[in-house]
């Protein structure tokens, strides 16, 4: 027994040598310099190295001996700094240093980011965990400087043995995975610094009683507690957790869709083997343990690659799986078409030269894949679709898989809304919004020439706008396909500068008609909507995406398309600037606004755009504006309305922009009951209502009619219409946070029972009172139905919905009452600075 585990040491000895040999041998030299100094930064917290910060910060790793590289860092640190007696460290709260990852495995790239699990000793209090963070924090930046993506993750050493209520924010799934994560970190992990990692050392026939055996190594004095982390054990894949994790990995998707189609296909080929799941950390663990020296075993992707094809063999889908050797062989990123780099390690072309051989590739495949750096829109648009139906597959099967086993998902309410709804701004397809395609598959998509043609009603194809990457000239664009159709022109300019074809550089042409739009007007809308929109836009924030959505940036364009003005040829207009009413204009009561383009952001880090024109253009555009607005929203950071008509432009754009800001301001007003905004529109009254749920129009068509909607409101509180019975129990919160387009429950507990405050949608509102079953089980199950109802769709494909309920609870603070995201019960939440 002795000799088994003396040689098991050993061998995890000599394995974890070649492993940082490996991933130092496809680092550049920065990242070597990173990847060896690093155990040295969180060794000392010493104001001479990078990453220290004042104060009891947590440092020193355990039984931390430098090597030579380190000792010559250290040594001449301190010879420059006229250090006497060298740095010193008495703290022991780093256990130990380990990559995660794609490290050292033949899917780490020259660009692949560092993810370390920093191991500390359990109990450490709140405040010096925070300085352990920021002195992480200090240290990824340190990386970054030097060109290296570094991420830390700080893992508490009885984290697997604790209910998982970790928070999700930056880098780390916070309650989506837990042993899941375990998994992962098992079959990929390289140490660096500190203790070894003694579950390697378990065999799997004792996995059922894991603790004991790991008891019994040491109390026997077969091994030394001081130099082993145990994390734990587990035998089985827990069926909860797929749920969360295939949220998990389709957010990182939205950044990463190659690795991402291999993870969540790896969590869809578990869930095929339940209740016999063989986990790939075991599978690792085994060959590990019976033979000698680097294997494909030992290599994380490879693992994937190998469970994943089994799989899709096995059940005949031939087309996944050929998505997966691409997305396998772009990850690896070492085009075999190329000559031979000289920084490209040799083992891992070889594997590679051996795989596509097995696989059947001609050269033009590898040319193409080769080349994806030089792909434009037509090709990113196909593995953009490709790639989002691999993973929506995969994610359909996976709650289908839940739905069959009546497995509830383990991943906190507040995460999954998070999740969700980041999902839901990246992946859901909706009118009016523009769909990002190019998910890091190309680096360029500019084109130079670009080109937008109308169809009028009557044709032969549909009527609308149709985009073009060619010019006018007949011999380009005969019978070429378009990129984009709509029906409306501000839409495709968005989705073409969104997608980056459309750059200063682009020349735009247009064949328009039916509509008023002249080129100049074109080119000079194509360049104010960069000057409102960056063309990478910020991320939401996990606050933000735990909120009602809202408008952040917005950009109205009036007269794009149809300009009233456009008709007055010869004809004298009268006009007095001390009477004129842009809206009701002149002899004639003529609306000179006759269309209305909106784009905008919200923030969702959604981009939405929307059109109206005709009569009613002008109060449908206010109403649609103001009804994303919540009562408790703040106003849009940046409001912008540019105006194209052919006469009187500024004074339309400035009426128009003065018509905006007072209803927004109306809309936001607090402790009103009710509040109207008239509105004259060509020769028709319009009555803008501004209630705390809603806004709502009516045409108005004498005054009796106006006073007779007042009072009807006033009674039925419209657009929301009440029990009278209830009404009184609805707090004023509520209305506050109302927004349109999505399913809210707010939980009230303040007093003995639970009162249940649900709005749907249309800010329709229904109210339980006494609620007296299980919060948990309540939220489990409506998330169960919005994920799993595919009734009415009959074909293969039904498609999935991110845009699950957001929940709440009703809390009282110092200041009143305030709401914040549900967690589950019996995990306790305080309110952070950022919601009070």
């Amino acid at each position: 027994m002795q000799e088994l585990l003396d040689t098991l040491v050993a061998r995890y000895d000599e394995i974890t040598r070649l492993k940082q040999q490996r991933a130092l041998g496809i680092m550049s030299r920065y990242g070597q310099q990173v990847f060896q100094l690093l155990p040295v930064m969180l060794h000392f917290n010493h104001p001479l190295l990078p990453g220290y910060v004042c104060g009891d910060t947590p440092h020193g790793i355990w039984s931390f001996t430098a090597s030579p590289v380190q000792q010559a860092f250290i040594d001449d640190l301190c010879l420059n700094a006229n250090c006497q007696g060298g740095l010193l460290t008495s703290d022991k709260a780093v256990q130990g240093l380990y990559a995660m990852g794609s490290t050292s495995s033949i899917g780490q790239c020259c660009h692949s980011d560092l993810d370390m699990w920093v191991c500390h000793v359990a109990g450490l209090s709140a405040e010096r965990l925070h300085l352990l963070e920021l002195k992480c924090q200090q240290l990824s930046k340190w990386a970054e400087q030097r060109g290296v993506d570094l991420n830390f993750f700080l893992i508490s050493e009885d984290k697997f043995r604790q209910h998982n209520n970790a928070l999700m924010q930056g880098e780390s799934c916070g309650s989506a995975q837990h042993l899941l994560l375990l998994d992962e970190f098992y079959r990929s992990a390289v140490h660096i610094a500190g203790k070894r990692l003694i579950w390697y050392l378990v065999p799997q026939e004792v996995d059922d009683n894991y603790d004991a055996y790991v008891a019994s190594l040491f109390n026997d004095g077969k091994l030394n507690q001081d130099d082993w982390l145990d994390l734990g054990g587990f035998n089985r894949i827990p069926a909860e957790e797929y749920f969360g994790s295939a949220l998990w990995q389709l957010y990182k998707g939205i950044d990463s869709p190659y690795k991402a189609v291999l993870k969540l296909l790896l969590m869809e080929a578990y869930s095929h083997e339940y209740p016999n799941t063989k986990l790939l950390s075991v599978i690792s663990r085994a060959w590990f343990q019976h033979n000698e020296g680097m294997h494909y075993r030992l290599d994380n992707y490879s693992l994937m690659l190998d469970k994943v094809t089994n799989y899709l063999k096995s059940i005949g889908d031939m087309a996944r799986l050929d998505l997966v050797r691409r997305c396998f062989y772009l990850k690896v990123c070492d085009g075999l078409s190329h000559p031979k780099e000289e920084e490209s390690p040799a083992w891992r072309r070889e594997q590679m030269d051996q795989l596509v051989a097995y696989w059947g590739w001609s050269q033009d495949r590898l040319h193409q894949l080769d080349h994806r750096h030089e792909w434009k829109v037509e090709q990113v648009k196909i593995a953009h679709a490709e790639l989002l139906e691999a993973l929506m597959q995969s994610y359909r099967n996976l709650i289908q898989f839940a739905r069959r086993n009546n497995i509830s998902e383990s991943i906190n309410p507040e995460d999954i809304g998070i999740l969700s709804r980041k999902l839901y701004a990246a992946f859901e397809s909706l009118p009016g919004k523009v769909q990002r395609i190019n998910l890091k598959i190309a680096p360029d998509l500019s084109e130079p020439e670009l080109s937008l043609v109308q169809v009028p009603q009557g044709r032969l194809n549909r009527a609308g706008w149709y985009l073009y990457k060619y010019s006018l000239e007949p011999i380009d664009i005969i019978g070429r396909a378009p990129l984009e159709f709509n029906g409306y022109i501000s839409k495709l300019v968005a989705w073409a500068y969104f997608n980056d074809l459309l750059t200063p550089q682009s020349r735009v042409q247009l064949f328009n008609q039916g509509s008023d739009l002249h080129i100049d007007n074109l080119h000079q809308f194509c360049r104010d909507l960069p000057s409102c929109f960056p063309e990478k836009y910020p991320l939401a924030t996990n606050l933000a995406l735990s909120r009602p959505c809202e408008i952040r940036q917005l950009a109205i364009f009036l007269n794009l398309e149809q300009d009233p003005t456009s008709h007055w040829t010869d004809q004298v207009i009268e006009f007095d600037a001390n009477t004129v009413d842009v809206f009701s204009f002149g002899r004639h009561q003529e609306c000179l606004v006759g269309s209305v383009d909106l784009v905008y952001r919200n923030s969702w880090s959604e981009i939405r755009t929307l059109h109206f024109k005709g009569d009613e253009a002008v109060v449908d555009a206010l109403t649609t504006i103001l009804g994303k607005m919540h009562q408790d929203s703040a106003a849009p950071d940046m409001t912008t309305v540019f105006c194209y008509s052919q006469h009187f432009r500024s004074l339309v754009r400035t009426r128009f922009h003065h018509l905006l800001a007072e209803c927004i301001e109306l809309r936001l007003a607090r402790d009103k009951q009710q509040l109207v905004k008239t509105l004259a529109l060509g020769k028709e009254k319009y009555g803008i209502f501004f209630e705390r749920r809603g806004v709502s129009v009516k045409k108005l068509e004498n005054a009796i009619d106006f006073y007779r909607h007042i009072s009807h409101n006033k009674l039925d509180h419209l657009p929301l219409r009440l029990d009278k019975t209830h009404s009184q129990h609805l707090p004023s919160i509520v209305d506050t946070y109302a927004s349109e387009g999505l399913v809210q429950f707010f939980f009230d507990t303040r007093d003995a029972g639970t009162n249940i405050y649900i709005l749907d949608e249309a800010n329709r509102a229904e109210i339980y009172q006494h609620f007296a079953g299980n919060k948990d089980e309540l939220v489990a199950g409506v998330n169960r139905f919005y994920t799993s109802n595919y009734e009415g769709f009959s074909n293969d494909n039904p498609p999935v919905n991110f845009n699950l309920p957001q929940y709440y609870e009703i809390v009282q603070d110092e200041g009143g009452l305030a709401v914040i995201p549900y967690r589950s019960q019996g995990v306790p939440r305080e309110l952070s600075d950022t919601e009070q």
